[in-house]
């Protein structure tokens, strides 16, 4: 099969109060207002190199909208959509703001994907926003700590090994690792990479009976060192930390969360190593290595496995992790 995807493009999500969210992205994240429409606004990061990496849309609910992948040509795009067809996943064609024609279908577990081959390159050539780097989009932000781009996107799925399997086998995704509890072999957890990265796409486990939940997306910054400042601004603003400074086992990357005014989490990382093995073996972890501390020196809060819209179901916590997994993801701190 051929590489079909090359990277996510954009992550849209609904809330219910469209202009705090996107007051807050341009005020404390430092991310720029290109577009308005029926659907949404479109927010992006100063080194996005396409024209919006962030869709605001309305909803009664805090949840994820879509999430969007560009494909490595329009061929791939067409050969994307023929194997999401055959599998049984069958979408729509659409025009789609700032890409023109993509298509959107829902996964087996309730997400919605959108691909896509066409897209508005951004890169201011004169005025105030040129960039003297001719490899930039635009000036680096003025604002401290505003991200680079958007980084990847982690989702919930009621099965976490067969959701990678799936996207491994229609649309190519490598799994890059996967973390199982010590106790028993429940897979709670799992990074999926179109290209070189750790992962553009993680995958928690979900005990809810509430198709494509969300439960983070996460931005990136070139240096640990931009990543504390912006961590100190929030704190300065008055934002909460929900967890870190610390660096994940899996990826290695130093990382923190944090929830913008919707409660939408936000996680901003940035290092981790660079994976060009092509038959790469995707290892296991089990919670008590540090998959997700490495450290192992403190406690994950309770509040992290909280995902988006609200769990429902009497199978299920509040925050949709049954508890006697929940208990034990704490313990071993994943």
């Amino acid at each position: 099969m051929i590489t079909l995807l090359s990277h996510l493009s954009y992550v849209a999500l609904t809330t219910p109060d469209v202009e705090a969210s996107v007051d807050f992205y341009v005020d404390q994240v430092g991310m720029t207002v290109v577009g308005r429409d029926d659907h949404g606004v479109y927010l992006r990061c100063w080194g996005d190199y396409y024209s919006y990496s962030l869709v605001i849309v309305a909803g009664e609910e805090v949840s994820l909208d879509s999430m969007a992948w560009r494909t490595t040509s329009a061929e791939a795009l067409e050969a994307a959509v023929g194997r999401v067809e055959a599998a049984g996943a069958a979408g729509e064609w659409f025009d789609a703001y700032g890409i023109g024609r993509a298509y959107r279908f829902v996964g087996p577990w309730g997400h919605t994907m959108v691909l896509h081959w066409e897209a508005t390159h951004h890169r201011y050539t004169d005025g105030d926003l040129a960039s003297s780097f001719p490899d930039r989009p635009q000036r680096r932000s003025k604002i401290a700590g505003a991200p680079r781009q958007l980084d990847h996107v982690t989702i919930c799925a009621s099965d976490v090994d067969a959701f990678a399997q799936w996207y491994n086998d229609v649309l190519g995704f490598r799994l890059m690792a996967r973390t199982v509890l010590e106790q028993a072999p429940i897979s709670v957890f799992s990074v999926l990479t179109t290209n070189e990265k750790s992962h553009d796409l993680g995958v928690v486990l979900d005990g809810s009976t509430r198709p494509g939940r969300v439960n983070h997306f996460a931005f990136w910054y070139d240096t640990r060192e931009e990543m504390l400042i912006a961590a100190d601004l929030l704190m300065e603003s008055g934002v909460q930390i929900e967890y870190g400074p610390t660096i994940h086992g899996i990826g290695e990357q130093s990382f923190l969360y944090y929830r913008e005014p919707s409660t939408m989490r936000i996680e901003l990382n940035t290092g981790g190593y660079r994976n060009y093995v092509p038959d790469w073996e995707a290892p296991t972890w089990v919670t008590s290595q540090g998959s997700f501390d490495i450290y192992r020196n403190t406690t994950m809060p309770l509040s992290l496995s909280e995902s988006f819209p609200p769990a429902d179901g009497p199978t299920a916590t509040e925050e949709g992790v049954p508890e006697e997994i929940r208990a034990q993801l704490l313990k071993g701190k994943v």
